[in-house]
């Protein structure tokens, strides 16, 4: 069946065949249209200002309403009409979605899949209403109703759970997740318009209820799940952060008790010392009394306890993650600058260094020991964040598309570090990128608060 002939199947489902038919067809397919682009509006995290995209939308809306002109009214019998002209609408609906929307991944077609099912399903239970009262006005009023109902049901009950996974699974493939609007559009069509219409088969109403209702309940499953998911993950990235911290912090009271330890016996034997250099003093053996000062130069400097900065959690992680380090003979050099108050989570920051550091360690594990080495800057200060770790590498670098970030290579369960690092600076408002420079693979995270 073309797409005109659908289309006068709508014209038989609302019974309209006479007087007002232009306006009628022409104001039913504004209010979907309106209502489609205010669900995109809603749906979607902005990529520009409030005013901006309203701009796009109301212009978006201008092209469906004028085109619906060409195919309704200038040439309502053209089947080539028909085809380009809603292949042209097809395109500017998705191509807004993608225009508006601050990221552009697969969950943008899932969303603007659903959006047609939502139209669609607003549309059918227009028909429903003149099918049962036989008025066209009733029709027009009853579509806007139920738009304006399904789009409240839907914004109360999925919007916030949306947005989070918007801002927070960056990356995750839904091109699975969009075959369902897919079937769902598929199943409305084939109730609804083919082979019959409503029109002519009413009993198949009850049935296109359930498939409405069955269709928005499923929506809600899909999405809570979504969210159960991404609190569980939340909670396991947590959990890793507070065991490193823990870590951390077991390491530092190791090594400061036994540092203490080394210098109470320094301290006792300090008096023997003394007595020594006395007696080379009065015998002129300086040389002696210098080697005397050296070895306790170098005990001293064997219990000092590193701190790469002032702030607790951050210290704690890092100084975790570089005890590892010495094992493997890997030079380290960081210029941190982190205080003890940081305007963002500390423990965010300090999985999101440790993440970054762990990556490098990777890298340059398998080198030759001059080439074991990690630089980098470390500053986070209430103006300003700014982690710049630079590393050797010699594989290749493989880069993903979407977020110019290293590919793991490793499979799906891989590559989480970088993802984590990903989310944490889009919270913050920040920008990640890497470069390759000289044989120097470099990684920068900056943020301006």
């Amino acid at each position: 069946m073309s797409q005109k002939n659908i289309d006068r199947g709508m014209d038989m489902l609302l019974g309209v065949e006479e007087i007002g038919l232009d306006g009628f067809r022409n104001s039913y397919y504004m209010i979907s249209h309106f209502f489609l682009l205010l669900f995109i509006a809603l749906f979607l995290p902005h990529r520009y200002s409030k005013r901006k995209t309203g701009i796009l939308c109301f212009s978006s809306f201008l092209f469906l309403s004028v085109s619906d002109l060409l195919k309704l009214n200038v040439f309502p019998d053209s089947d080539i009409c028909y085809i380009v002209v809603t292949v042209f609408q097809i395109l500017v609906t998705q191509f807004t979605a993608i225009l508006i929307s601050k990221k552009r991944d697969s969950r943008v077609l899932f969303m603007g899949l659903s959006a047609s099912n939502y139209v669609i399903a607003g549309s059918i239970a227009a028909s429903i209403f003149y099918i049962g009262t036989g008025s066209m006005i009733i029709a027009l009023v009853g579509s806007i109703g139920i738009h304006a109902i399904i789009l409240l049901f839907l914004y109360i009950r999925l919007n916030e759970p949306w947005m989070k996974c918007c801002e927070k699974e960056y990356g995750n493939s839904w091109w699975e997740l969009c075959m369902i609007p897919v079937f769902f559009y598929c199943g409305f069509f084939f109730l609804a318009f083919f082979p019959y219409t409503l029109y002519d088969n009413p009993n198949n109403i009850p049935g296109v209820v359930i498939f409405i209702i069955t269709m928005f309940v499923s929506y809600v499953v899909v999405m809570r799940y979504v969210e159960s998911e991404e609190r569980r993950s939340g909670i396991y990235w947590k959990n890793i952060q507070f065991e490193s911290y823990i870590k951390g912090l077991e390491n530092q009271y190791y090594v400061v008790e036994q540092a203490e330890q080394n210098l109470k016996i320094m301290r006792h034997d300090m008096r023997h010392y003394s007595a020594i250099i006395d007696s080379l003093l009065d015998q002129g053996e300086y040389d002696e009394i210098r080697k005397i000062t050296q070895h306790i130069n170098a005990v001293v400097d064997e219990n000092k306890v590193t701190k790469y900065c002032n702030n607790l959690i951050v210290n704690a992680i890092v100084s975790n993650l570089l005890e590892k380090v010495q094992f493997s003979h890997i030079a380290v050099q960081l210029d941190m600058n982190v205080p003890k108050d940081i305007p963002v989570n500390a423990y965010e920051f300090a999985a999101v260094l440790a993440n970054l550091l762990e990556n490098a360690l990777v890298c340059v594990k398998d080198f030759e020991e001059e080439k074991r080495y990690i630089e980098g800057e470390v500053h986070c200060m209430d103006e300003h964040l700014l982690i710049h770790l630079r590393n050797e590498y010699k594989k290749e670098m493989v880069f993903d598309p979407v977020t110019g970030l290293p590919n793991s290579g490793k499979g799906k369960n891989h590559g989480l570090g970088m993802q984590s690092v990903l989310s944490f600076s889009d919270k913050i408002g920040g920008n990640v990128g890497c470069y390759c420079e000289n044989g120097m693979f470099h990684i920068v995270l900056f943020a301006k608060f």
